[in-house]
């Protein structure tokens, strides 16, 4: 009676721990804690407002609005003068004044100008001797050959504002790439916590079985070998379970990495969080969405948009480029005046009229112009390359979008086939415990049933996780985030 008892005993054993094996994952989403869960859009929360590169990204832009700001230096009024005087032996050799505004207009390329002279002096050359209340003038600077179109300053400028735009793509491929490796970084911290909760539960009912049959053992139920088998078993598993406990620390460390505070300190993932669990049953993502992200990447991509910046760049250039090939024709000139202020009298000879001017011309011109032809052939050559790029680059990108949604769909349809494959693993166990009971069977075939069942479920996961990586390797792709 005693030993039906203990029979009895191991067969609900056997069976409790065949029931462990074939829902312990339900089990374990049931009873997870909530308030451990490190959700991925937790992480996504926590890196787009603490993490350092996302806020080293926000900087290109910056960067690039300071070389705005440095290019409308170039259209700042400047103002100099200079004083000079000589005295010697009771002689005013000379008493020299001169100052100037000259304010640089957008318009033309021309240069407004305000100055007053002041030479005197016994031994001051007449062509720039004044009256004692010296000379005021107004005029302008033009040119109307080289520069009329377009000149150096407002090629800086013209191009230092595309460039506010092209850091702008680079602010976005540095986020869509640093969120990438992040949500990588996940996905593999979710599969090393999944396979050692698999690993030790494996440990758990290897355990069991050991108990089991060293009480069939000492009953004399079973032969002494088979407590060695079950032994055997139970510390291959916990070798395997000490080998994902190093796995599953790494992981943590790796993910860390991404973990910052407001204050801007690292931080560090707590031992008993836990990652969001998925189980195998996924959703398609269908030939819309991949359509979506093909329109999207064609127009929206960071490298698409850089590669279109730079050839604006370039054809702000080739224009410059093509404008140096005009010979230089500066006219400058100026009404002059004795007037110090709009307030003081001055005769009808001394003011600001057309008998008192000076006007100038300044003519130049290289007669073989080698050197800005070959800058605009240099420019052109970088268009040609530039324009083989973006078509290379938009084919590669569309071939890449495609490429990461074929290997989601092999993903997906081989979750669908592993979780159906698990069910007939566990079909084929609860058999093989039957059989066990009726002496049909050994306990080597059941521990090579029962760790094939694990290693099913562990590879599940790393299907899973495998899965999650390639969903965010398709939005990557595409140049763009999944919204979580």
């Amino acid at each position: 009676m005693k030993i039906l008892k203990v029979r009895f005993y191991i067969v609900a054993l056997l069976c409790s721990m065949l029931w462990c094996v074939t829902s312990a994952g339900a089990q374990n989403r049931q009873t997870i804690d909530t308030s451990k869960v490190f959700a991925l859009d937790d992480l996504q929360l926590m890196v787009f407002r603490y993490h350092p590169i996302i806020k080293q990204a926000a900087l290109f832009t910056e960067a690039a609005r300071a070389t705005v700001l440095q290019s409308l230096g170039y259209f700042d009024p400047n103002l100099k003068a200079n004083f000079g005087r000589k005295l010697f032996g009771g002689t005013d050799y000379y008493n020299h004044w001169s100052s100037e505004l000259k304010v640089p207009l957008w318009l033309a390329g021309a240069d407004l100008k305000v100055g007053y002279d002041r030479n005197v002096g016994y031994y001051t050359n007449p062509e720039t001797r004044t009256s004692l209340a010296g000379l005021t003038g107004l005029g302008l600077t033009v040119p109307l050959g080289q520069g009329l179109i377009i000149d150096a300053r407002r090629n800086t400028l013209r191009q230092s504002r595309i460039m506010v735009q092209y850091a702008e793509a680079e602010r976005v491929k540095q986020i869509n790439n640093t969120w990438y490796q992040i949500a990588k970084d996940y996905w593999s911290w979710y599969y090393a916590y999944r396979q050692l909760t698999l690993t030790n539960e494996g440990v758990e009912l290897a355990q069991r079985r050991f108990k089991a049959v060293s009480t069939q053992t000492q009953i004399g139920d079973k032969a002494s070998i088979d407590s060695v088998e079950a032994y055997v078993t139970v510390q291959e598993r916990l070798i395997q379970l000490e080998k994902n406990k190093i796995e599953l620390l790494n992981a943590r460390l790796v993910l860390s990495n991404h973990l910052w505070n407001g204050e801007g300190n690292p931080l560090e993932l707590p031992e008993d969080a836990i990652p969001q669990l998925v189980d195998g049953n996924v959703e398609r993502v269908g030939k819309l969405v991949l359509d979506t992200l093909v329109r999207q990447a064609a127009v929206q991509h960071p490298e698409i948009l850089k590669l279109q910046f730079k050839s604006g760049q370039l054809a702000i250039e080739r224009a410059y480029r093509q404008e140096m090939l005009k010979p230089k024709i500066n006219i400058s000139g100026s009404l002059i005046s004795n007037r110090r202020s709009l307030g003081s009298y001055v005769p009808d000879n001394y003011d600001f009229n057309w008998n008192n001017h000076k006007i100038g011309l300044d003519f130049a011109f290289p007669l073989f112009l080698r050197a800005e032809r070959g800058k605009l052939r240099e420019v052109k050559i970088k268009q040609q390359e530039l324009s083989y790029d973006l078509q290379q680059s938009g084919r590669e990108i569309n071939n890449n979008i495609r490429t990461s949604y074929n290997d989601l769909e092999a993903y997906r349809s081989q979750l669908e086939v592993q979780v159906q494959t698990i069910k007939n693993q566990s079909l084929l166990l609860q058999g093989e415990n039957q059989k066990f009971e009726l002496g049909e069977s050994t306990l080597f075939l059941i521990n090579t049933r029962e760790t094939k069942l694990i290693d099913m479920r562990i590879k599940l996961e790393s299907m899973i996780s495998g899965y999650q990586k390639t969903l965010a390797e398709l939005y990557y792709k595409a140049g763009t985030r999944q919204v979580l």
